[in-house]
């Protein structure tokens, strides 16, 4: 028991960067992800057909490809949009081709590529 209560310290202690990479390796290695409501499921197998879920894509991932040359206000921007702190935000621009936002709406998506463009970042929609 005092292993899980251990576990659980530490999963609460995450930042957020972190916390969204224990997410991206919880669904890319075992297919677990949160469902609505926090509740964890696991994913079944992938089947049908590539043009339809193309055709039915709803959610988004906003990628930074580049900083740019104003890199103070993409971090700012970033800070903005992802909640994170500074240390976190500044480690994510300055990493490059790291998700920024995942699973949004497209509308959420251009809109969050829009004003990163104008601060000066090179980003792509996936």
């Amino acid at each position: 028991m005092a292993d899980l209560k251990a576990l659980a310290e530490q999963i609460v202690g995450l930042t957020l960067l972190e916390a969204q990479e224990l997410k991206t390796i919880l669904k890319d290695e075992y297919g677990i992800e949160p469902a609505a409501g926090g509740a964890v499921m696991m994913a079944g197998p992938a089947g049908g057909d590539a043009a339809a879920a193309e055709e039915e894509k709803t959610e988004f991932d906003v990628i930074l490809k580049s900083a740019g040359d104003k890199k103070i206000n993409v971090i700012k921007e970033v800070r903005g949009i992802t909640g994170l702190g500074l240390k976190e935000a500044k480690e994510l621009v300055e990493a490059g081709g790291k998700a920024v936002k995942e699973g949004v709406s497209k509308d959420e998506a251009e809109e969050i590529k829009k004003k990163l463009e104008e601060a000066g970042a090179e980003i792509e929609v996936k």
